[in-house]
């Protein structure tokens, strides 16, 4: 299965917003330390998070002026695999035998879609 210039820009873009998501969860962990939005460190991470999700997303739209929605949007759904796989290794959060049969069956989704296009 090979990828299109436009599907790997995708692919990293998508792996940009895993990272922002990480982040997110970051500044609500310091969030939750600090009492406020407003103490220096929980700022500092959330306001650096929200602009390294604007440069991601900006990425994004500069993936789509050269390609097709439809060949690579399916990459979103890597998300939900991604993300909740980090979270295990980074913050220790568990997921179910459920969660493991949903991430190959979106893998196997994922796969057939690019076999479409």
């Amino acid at each position: 299965m090979l990828l299109s210039p436009g599907q790997w820009l995708a692919f990293i873009c998508v792996l940009g917003m895993c990272v922002g998501q990480i982040m997110f969860k970051v500044s609500a962990l310091s969030l939750n330390g600090t009492e406020s939005i407003f103490a220096p460190k929980t700022f500092l991470l959330l306001a650096a998070t929200m602009l390294f999700y604007v440069v991601v997303s900006f990425g994004w739209v500069l993936i789509l002026r050269k390609s097709h929605l439809g060949q690579v949007f399916p990459f979103y759904s890597l998300a939900f695999v991604l993300v909740p796989v980090a979270s295990y290794f980074l913050f220790g959060e568990r997921f179910s035998i459920s969660f493991i049969l949903g991430s190959v069956l979106i893998i196997a989704g994922l796969r057939l879609c690019m076999r479409s296009t």
